[in-house]
């Protein structure tokens, strides 16, 4: 066990970081300017698209993919360090095109998709010019059990007919194509009710109702809730088996939670950076924030659980790599929860650090705070996946 970068992953950590500290750092801020002076929410500001460029250009695109059809072939433990790198700054993973919902999306396009369905949409999304959504959570049941969703999808001749209502289908608002999970099968087992269908969005019936406010935002993507009125779709828009949905779900969150817990290290890394930059240099009463001792336990306890949690993560990422996705849900659910709690507690150290500055939008730790808390539910809330831990550990010794 190496957790050691390879020298063609040192040579694109540089590569990356450079760019990092050259173009997207002084815009951090210029994103949500231009977002603010549009007047409109979901507005997608011109900055993202010429980063994105120029992150193609500079040959940081597709990363995620440990297909080398597709992208650089890198497992997902060379993955890791590039993404908590990206992870520094909340949007910056769209910049490289390894943003979710895309990454999954992507993922189950490669893995499950009929050669039309990739060339309709996963050549597109490879290429930046669309993006997707991926509608599975429903607002009346519980969003940690897919095998509970109530969406249903009816063969009629060559289509299929979708009714149903989703929300928390993040990028629902520059989406394209939808991928939506249905039941399709009612009285089949608990695992085998569920499929797959690709949904264009200008397909007539769908309809976004509202991007719900977050801690009182609302994102350029959405997090859109969708209803679902008698929507007919082809036959061939069926992605994967019928039947097999919950299977390809499991095996697409997999990947995705190791990538949020891969940008949770490296948010939580860049907050240690900026407890220190700012402890080193606000003067409270006779000396510097960083001579308080509070502060100081602070910016340890901060660093210990950060290092903690980046071996975890690692760990999760190279057990993936060499027995795969199904043998390491173990070590991805204590990754999840380990680097989203971890995340959180620190974030909330730095803006207390920082004092009222840390609460509004003139530092990214606000918009940082909202991702870290999010993903304390999003794939699977923390309960959840301690309970199938303690399962799975008592096992072991009974």
């Amino acid at each position: 066990m190496d957790f050691a970068p390879s020298p063609k992953v040192r040579m694109m950590v540089e590569q990356l970081t450079a760019f990092m500290t050259r173009l997207v750092h002084p815009n951090e801020r210029v994103y949500y300017e231009q977002i603010e002076a549009s007047g409109n929410r979901h507005h997608r500001p011109a900055i993202l698209e010429e980063l994105k460029q120029q992150a193609r250009e500079a040959g940081l695109w597709n990363l995620f993919l440990p297909d080398p059809t597709y992208g650089p072939g890198l497992t997902n433990l060379e993955y890791a360090p590039l993404s908590a790198i990206m992870g520094r700054v909340v949007w910056a993973s769209e910049v490289f095109n390894c943003s979710a919902p895309d990454t999954g999306n992507m993922e189950i396009l490669a893995q499950y998709g009929t050669p039309e369905q990739k060339k309709q949409w996963l050549e597109p999304l490879l290429d930046g010019r669309i993006r997707s959504g991926f509608s599975m959570t429903e607002p009346m049941t519980a969003g940690s059990d897919p095998t509970q969703m109530q969406t249903r999808a009816v063969r009629d001749g060559d289509s299929w007919v979708i009714t149903g209502r989703k929300w928390f289908t993040s990028g629902g608002m520059h989406a394209r194509v939808l991928i939506v999970a249905a039941v399709t099968d009612p009285s089949g087992t608990r695992h085998r009710r569920v499929s797959l269908l690709l949904v264009p969005v200008d397909t007539p019936g769908v309809i976004i109702l509202r991007s719900p406010p977050v801690f009182g935002q609302i994102s350029s993507a959405g997090e859109c809730e969708i209803r679902f009125d008698d929507v007919r779709v082809p036959a061939r828009s069926l992605l994967g088996e019928e039947g097999a949905g919950f299977a390809a779900v499991q095996s697409r969150l997999g990947h995705g939670r190791i990538h949020h817990c891969m940008r949770a290290v490296g948010m939580a890394d860049r907050a240690v950076e900026m407890m220190c930059r700012r402890a080193t240099t606000r003067v409270l009463g006779a000396g510097l924030l960083a001579e308080k001792q509070m502060v100081q336990d602070m910016i340890a306890m901060s660093r210990i659980e950060v290092e903690a949690a980046r071996l975890v993560m690692l760990h999760a990422a190279w057990k993936m790599d060499t027995a795969g996705k199904k043998e390491s849900w173990p070590e991805i659910s204590m990754a999840k929860v380990l680097c989203a709690q971890t995340a959180c507690r620190v974030v909330d150290r730095a803006i207390q650090v920082h004092g009222a500055l840390g609460v509004t939008d003139d530092v990214p730790l606000a918009a940082m705070y909202r991702y870290a808390r999010i993903l304390r539910l999003g794939d699977g809330a923390d309960e959840v996946h301690k309970v199938k831990i303690s399962e799975h550990e008592m096992r072991r010794w009974t």
